[in-house]
C-alpha cells in the first residue's frame, strides 16, 4: 500500500518532500490508526534534532561566500596554467576545477549550474562540441557529493551515528579515484577525437596563477585538516571555513563586499532549507515503513538472495541505481539507510564506512540518469541542449564511476585506509 501511494504521488510530479509527507498521512488514514497523527509533527522534528545537521547550512554558506568571491574563475585559471596546453586541455581543466570546487560547495546541483555557465561557453569558443562540454561539466558534478565536505556524507553520518569527520576522511580516496578515472576517460577520448590544444603559458604566468589561486585552496584544506588533526568536528570546521572564506574574499581577493552578506545568507538559507525539509519528511516516511515491518521483510528477502558480503553489495548497488533514477539522492539515502545498514553490518559484517561511501556514490549516479536526472536537466537547460544529447556524450564517465563503485564494494581498504 505504501508503495502504491508513493508511486502515484510521484507520478503526479509533486516535489519529493511533499510526496514523502503526504504518503505518511495517507498511510495513517488508510490504516485507521489516526492516533499516529498526534506524533506526526514530533517525528518531523526528530528528523532534524541532530547537532551534525548544523553542518549543512554552514557548508552552504561557505560555498556561497566562495562563489561570490570569484573562486570559480581563479580555480579554473590555476588549473589551466599547467594542463591547458594538452590535447583536450580544457576538458582536463574542467575536471580539475570541478574537483577543487567540489571540496568547497558539497552540492552537485549547485556545482553543475555554476560550472556549466562558466565552462560550456569557454570550451565552445575553443572548438569543443557543446554537448561534449556540457557532458564533461555534468559528469564532474558527480564529484561534489563525494569529495569532502559532502552533504550526503553529513546526512549518512547522522543516520548511521558515525562521526561525520570520519566519513569525510573515508571519502578522500574514493573521490580521488573518481577524479583519476575521469581524467583517464578524457585522455582516452583525446586519443580518439581531435580535441584542440590550449595556448602555452610561461612559467612566470603559471606561478602567478597558482599563487593567486592558493588562498582559495586553503579553505578546503582547512576543513579537512581541522577534522583530521582532531581540532574540530565537522560542524565546527564548517563554521571555521565560513569565517576563513569571508576573510579571503573580503581582504585578499577584495571581491566580496559586506553588502553581499544579505544575499549570501538568503541563498544559503534557501538551499539548506530544501535539504532539511527533505530530511524531516523522509523521517516521517521511514517511521511509516517501520510500522509496515518493511525492514524485516527486506532483510529476510535479501538473505535468501545474497549469500555473502560481495553479493549483498552488488545487489544493493543494482537496487540503488534503480532507486536513484527516480528519487532524489538525499531522500533516497534517508529512506534506504535505516533499512539496509543494519542488514549490511549485522548480517554480513560490512564496514559501515565502506557501505556509506558505496551507497552515496551509487545514488549520485541518479543525478545524470533519466527519468529524474536533476544534474542532467540542469546542464541541458543552461547549455540549451536536449538532455539526450548530453546523455550520449556522458556514458564513458558513468561507466568509469560504476567501475570505481565496484572496486569500493569489493575492496573495503580503499575506503578505510585513512581511518
Amino acid at each position: 500500500m505504501i508503495g502504491a501511494i508513493f508511486v502515484f504521488l510521484l507520478l503526479l510530479g509533486l516535489p519529493i518532500a511533499f510526496v514523502l509527507a503526504l504518503t505518511a498521512i495517507a498511510y495513517i488514514y488508510a490504516s485507521g490508526n489516526e492516533v499516529l497523527l498526534l506524533s506526526y509533527a514530533q517525528q518531523m522534528f526528530a528528523g532534524l534534532e541532530s547537532y551534525g545537521l548544523l553542518a549543512i547550512p554552514l557548508f552552504m554558506l561557505v560555498g556561497e561566500i566562495m562563489h561570490e568571491s570569484g573562486i570559480t574563475r581563479r580555480l579554473m585559471n590555476a588549473a589551466q596554467a599547467f594542463i591547458g596546453t594538452l590535447r583536450g586541455g580544457l576538458m582536463y581543466v574542467n575536471l580539475l576545477a570541478n574537483m577543487m570546487l567540489a571540496s568547497i560547495l558539497g552540492s552537485a546541483a549547485a556545482q553543475i549550474a555554476i560550472m556549466t555557465q562558466v565552462m560550456v561557453p569557454e570550451m565552445e569558443r575553443n572548438g569543443y562540441r557543446r554537448a561534449n562540454a556540457a557532458a564533461t561539466t555534468a559528469a564532474a558534478g558527480l564529484l561534489s557529493p563525494i569529495i569532502p565536505p559532502s552533504m550526503l556524507f553529513v546526512i549518512y553520518g547522522v543516520l548511521a551515528q558515525v562521526p561525520i569527520g570520519d566519513m569525510f576522511i573515508a571519502g578522500i580516496i574514493p573521490g580521488l579515484m573518481m577524479g583519476v578515472g575521469f581524467l583517464l576517460v578524457v585522455f582516452i577520448l583525446g586519443l580518439i577525437n581531435p580535441y584542440p590544444r590550449g595556448e602555452k603559458r610561461s612559467w612566470r604566468e603559471r606561478g602567478q596563477a597558482i599563487a593567486y589561486g592558493l588562498p582559495a585552496g586553503l579553505v578546503p584544506l582547512l576543513i579537512v585538516g581541522s577534522i583530521v588533526g582532531g581540532f574540530a568536528t565537522a560542524t565546527e570546521s564548517a563554521a571555521i571555513a565560513a569565517l576563513a572564506a569571508w576573510i579571503v574574499g573580503q581582504f585578499f581577493y577584495k571581491d566580496f563586499k559586506l553588502r553581499m552578506f544579505g544575499r549570501v545568507l538568503y541563498k544559503a538559507a534557501i538551499n539548506a532549507s530544501m535539504i532539511l525539509m527533505l530530511i524531516a519528511t523522509a523521517q516521517l516516511f521511514g517511521w511509516v515503513i517501520i510500522f509496515e515491518n518493511v525492514p524485516q521483510l527486506v532483510s529476510d528477502w535479501m538473505q535468501t538472495v545474497a549469500t555473502n558480503p560481495i553479493s549483498f553489495m552488488l545487489l544493493v548497488i543494482v537496487m540503488l541505481v534503480v532507486i536513484g533514477c527516480v528519487i532524489d539522492a538525499i531522500a533516497a539515502l534517508i529512506i534506504v539507510v535505516p533499512i539496509l545498514l543494519p542488514i549490511a553490518t549485522g548480517v554480513y559484517g560490512i564496514d559501515q564506512y565502506q557501505f556509506g561511501v558505496v551507497v552515496c556514490i551509487t545514488l549520485v549516479l541518479g543525478l545524470l540518469t533519466p527519468p529524474v536526472g536533476t544534474g542532467l536537466f540542469i546542464a541541458a537547460s543552461l547549455a540549451e541542449l536536449r538532455p539526450g544529447d548530453i546523455f550520449k556524450a556522458i556514458w564513458p564517465f558513468l561507466l568509469s564511476t560504476v567501475i570505481v563503485v565496484l572496486l569500493l564494494a569489493i575492496y573495503p581498504g580503499f575506503v578505510t585506509a585513512l581511518l
